[in-house]
C-alpha cells in the first residue's frame, strides 16, 4: 500500500529542507510543498482562496496516489490544525493509502535563530517570526507524531522521519 506522508510545522522549523532530503531516501517518492499551491502576489487569505488551495493540494495528492510510479507521496505544509489535514483527507475519499502524520517543532530560541538566518539571507520577511512563534504551541495538540528538531540537522530529521515511516509500514 502507498504511503501518504504529511509533514507539518510552523514556518522556519525546517520542513522543506528535511523533506527535500527525505524524498531522496524513500523509494519512488514524490514531494509536494503545500505553499507551491498558493504562491501568489498578493497573497490573499479568504474562505474562497483557502478552499481553492485545499482543492489544488488534494487534486495533486490524488493524482500522485493513483499514479503507479510512486509509492511514497510526501506533503510538507504548515498544517497547524487537525481540520486542515482532515479537509485534505476528506477530498481523497475512496483512495487507499497508509497515512503518516508528523509535526516538526523546535524550541523558541532555535526557531528565532533559524528564521533570523532566513531573514538575513532574504528568504523570509520580519513578520514571519511572530506568526511562526504564535503557531509553535499549536502542534502539541495535534493528532500527529511530534518531533522536536531543536538539536537535529536537516539530514538527521529526514533520517528520523524515514525510520518512523518504514517502521510503521513493514
Amino acid at each position: 500500500m502507498k504511503n501518504l506522508i504529511f509533514v507539518g510545522g510552523t514556518m522556519g522549523v525546517g520542513k522543506t529542507t528535511a523533506c527535500n532530503l527525505l524524498k531522496k531516501q524513500l523509494p519512488n517518492c514524490v514531494f509536494l510543498e503545500g505553499d507551491w499551491c498558493w504562491d501568489a502576489h498578493p497573497f490573499v487569505v479568504t474562505a474562497e482562496t483557502r478552499e481553492m488551495v485545499l482543492d489544488n493540494i488534494a487534486y495533486l495528492l490524488g493524482n500522485f496516489l493513483r499514479c503507479s510510479s510512486y509509492e511514497n507521496i510526501l506533503l510538507c505544509w504548515v498544517l497547524h490544525q487537525n481540520e486542515i489535514a482532515q479537509a485534505l483527507l476528506n477530498r481523497l475519499d475512496g483512495l487507499s493509502f497508509h497515512l503518516h502524520r508528523f509535526s516538526l517543532t523546535c524550541s523558541e530560541q532555535v526557531l528565532r535563530a533559524r528564521i533570523g538566518a532566513d531573514i538575513q539571507a532574504g528568504i523570509r520577511t520580519e513578520d514571519v517570526l511572530e506568526r511562526s512563534l504564535e503557531r509553535l504551541p499549536l502542534y502539541d495538540a495535534l493528532n500527529t507524531v511530534l518531533l522536536d528538531t531543536s538539536t537535529w540537522t536537516p539530514l538527521e530529521t529526514a533520517q528520523v522521519l524515514r525510520q518512523q515511516i518504514l517502521s510503521k509500514t513493514l
